[in-house]
């Protein structure tokens, strides 16, 4: 087992508050309202650092527990991918985002409360709008790549062999 695989649950413990920190930097730096399905992916996150977490809590140390808790992560970050694929996928119009998510529902950060509150005028984000691209890739597109290598990494710690 190397050692990345042997302290895998606190790089994704790491790596989860990381992804989640550069989203609220996003948000609160970078003026990008989140819509319903960012949210969503969020979650994901929280949901991993949660699992994490108790692996590192509850003393997952047997290499049995430490799988499990491994598997699980994987099964948590592929979720996040396929989330993020499909947002990624209705921003590029493959197929179309959930109704809920066409601009109606409001999430309004800081920066927006500010701006309502000078007067500006403020748009409720979409899910089916990319509001950040690098590289040709949305914030959803590169969570889904960054969700999936989590996934295959986790994955592999799972069932790397002890030493």
């Amino acid at each position: 087992m190397t050692i990345i695989a042997r302290h895998w649950i606190w790089l994704t413990l790491l790596a989860s508050g990381a992804m989640l920190g550069a989203a609220h930097a996003f948000e609160t730096f970078g003026g990008l309202s989140p819509c319903e399905l960012c949210l969503k992916e969020r979650e994901v996150y929280w949901v991993a650092m949660a699992v994490a977490a108790a692996g590192l809590v509850l003393g997952f140390t047997p290499v049995k527990a430490r799988r499990w808790v491994c598997a699980a992560l994987a099964l948590i970050f592929l979720f996040g991918a396929g989330l993020a694929t499909y947002h990624a996928g209705a921003e590029w119009k493959f197929w179309p985002g959930p109704a809920s998510c066409s601009g109606g529902a409001m999430h309004a950060s800081a920066a927006d409360m500010a701006r309502l509150l000078s007067g500006a005028a403020m748009r409720a984000p979409s899910c089916d709008e990319a509001v950040w691209v690098f590289l040709g890739l949305s914030m959803a597109g590169w969570n889904a790549l960054i969700s999936f290598g989590l996934a295959v990494s986790s994955a592999l710690a799972a069932w790397a062999k002890p030493v």
